[in-house]
């Protein structure tokens, strides 16, 4: 994939593609002018003999002292050094190359002031797989992601480590070695460089990625189980969700619909069924799970915005076609919460995905409704053989630690920089919350797949619906019927992997 920043609103798709390294950025010719006129009057601008943030001034409680013009270049080295303060395990490195692409979309917009080879050098450092070893701990998601960042920006100056093909490096090693000079930073450049969204952007980026193959696994997994405790599909109609109005109730009841279309199951109980409705895990997922859906679309819709964004301070604004009538503004668009609040719903969102399908396993491998005709935790021997039992307590140690994932990290709120950064955001954590409220949803889906697949076969030779059966062909490609007791820990990750691989997404 050839993506050319030209101040378009990047896509997940692209973010995706440069994360895994599956793809080339480079800096359109009208970009690179574009950013050459913004940079000249941006110097302009500061020969105006008057402070401006960051150019001139110190940073943060510090922005009243004025910088003289001949330490203008160690003020910005300096800056990039002293915030280069995280701590903690290193970001993954599909995570730093996002970041980087986001920083790099961001500074190409031509409202912060930098010259084209500060983006170009971003870029070098994407082609040649070079990816900045970055502690994940230390930004608090206002003033920009700003340890995290300054990271990133010490090795453009060819400063600390980085990782190259796996193997840890010191980034004035690999920069010499790809043959990218170490970048001298100018006026502004290096609060340019660490100002703005783009850790949390980022990782929000790629949480949603991992949606889109989580999602489809959810729904299959809710409608084999329909099948596997023969419960009815009678709450599907649609001319019930179109009552509710609720758009994301009336899809999920859809896609429910759609992947039992044919069942024999349904059909074997639908007259003389003694049961009068089912539980709620059953006859209300749609609601459940079309509440999520619409939850995650709030996600995706406010990272879309910021995909689209400038996230640094001070910028450039008001410039005509002639690049006149500029000024330069210190405002706030550095602050994560347009981000941060939308990864706390993503983890609430989440959580309920995770905690109807934990019910839904439960009710599967109780056996207390005879209907169902499944024996207790669908073991092939109950009492000799214990089956499937301890799955739904794996599940249940997921949901509650999802539980303590739903507090929100933005409603806390710790000042910093002496009190004038006074209502941070905290937004990668937020983030870090909801890539593990995720990690623990897949498993727990994956655990109600375990579950459901193995009622379908007790039910043989009756036969769900075209999807759900191609999805339990997909299960059982990856793991046996169980005909007696097993470790099932690698049963468990296998179906995982296949959700993570978007194996129930097509």
């Amino acid at each position: 994939m050839l993506i050319t920043l030209d101040g378009s609103p990047l896509t997940l798709t692209q973010v995706a593609a440069v994360a895994r390294g599956q793809a080339v950025v480079s800096l359109g010719s009208s970009t690179r002018e574009r950013l050459a006129q913004a940079r000249t009057q941006l110097e302009r601008l500061v020969e105006d003999g008057l402070p401006h943030y960051g150019v001139n001034t110190g940073f943060g409680s510090l922005s009243r002292t004025r910088i003289p013009p001949d330490q203008l270049r160690d003020l910005q080295r300096n800056l990039v050094r002293s915030h280069a303060a995280g701590v903690g395990d290193a970001l993954p490195a599909d995570t730093v190359r996002a970041m980087m692409l986001l920083l790099a979309a961001s500074l190409a917009r031509g409202a912060s002031g930098v010259r084209p080879i500060v983006v170009e050098q971003i870029l070098a450092l994407l082609a040649h797989g070079i990816t900045p070893v970055v502690p994940s701990i230390g930004s608090v998601g206002a003033s920009g992601d700003l340890a995290p960042l300054a990271a990133v920006a010490c090795t453009l100056i060819g400063e600390g480590d980085v990782s190259v093909a796996g193997t840890r490096t010191s980034a004035s090693t690999a920069l010499a070695r790809a043959g990218i000079a170490p970048l001298m930073l100018e006026a502004k450049e290096g609060l340019a460089l660490i100002n703005g969204t783009h850790l949390m952007a980022a990782e929000a980026a790629l949480l949603l990625t991992e949606w889109e193959t989580l999602w489809p696994a959810a729904l299959v997994g809710c409608a084999m189980s329909i099948d596997a405790a023969k419960a009815t599909d009678v709450f599907l109609d649609a001319r019930v969700h179109a009552l509710r109005a609720q758009p994301g109730q009336s899809t999920v009841a859809a896609r429910l619909r759609a992947l039992l279309e044919g069942t024999q199951i349904v059909e074997s109980h639908r007259v003389n069924d003694s049961r009068v409705q089912d539980p709620y895990s059953f006859r209300c997922a749609p609601a459940v799970l079309g509440a999520a859906v619409d939850a995650v679309g709030y996600v995706q819709a406010a990272l879309a915005h910021e995909l689209a964004a400038v996230t640094d301070n001070p910028l450039l604004v008001g410039a005509n076609e002639d690049r006149a009538g500029v000024s330069l503004i210190s405002a706030g668009n550095f602050h994560g919460m347009p981000v941060a609040l939308p990864l706390d719903v993503l983890a609430i969102a989440l959580t309920h995905v995770a905690g109807i399908a934990q019910q839904r396993v439960f009710f599967l491998l109780s056996a207390r409704d005879p209907e169902s005709g499944l024996p207790p935790y669908l073991s092939p021997s109950p009492g000799l053989n214990s089956g499937l039992m301890v799955v739904q307590y794996t599940a249940a140690a997921c949901c509650n630690e999802l539980a303590g994932l739903c507090m929100p990290a933005s409603v806390i709120n710790v000042p910093t920089s002496a009190g004038i950064e006074d209502y941070n955001s905290f937004g990668p954590r937020a983030a870090a919350k909801a890539q593990r409220a995720l990690e623990l949803t897949r498993t727990v889906v994956a655990i109600e797949l375990l579950c459901a697949a193995q009622a379908l076969d007790d039910h043989r030779p009756l036969r769900s619906g075209v999807q759900v059966e191609t999805a339990h062909a997909r299960i059982r490609s990856v793991v046996p019927p169980l005909e007696t007791d097993r470790p099932l820990t690698a049963d468990i990750e296998a179906i995982a992997l296949l959700i993570a691989t978007g194996a129930f997404a097509s």
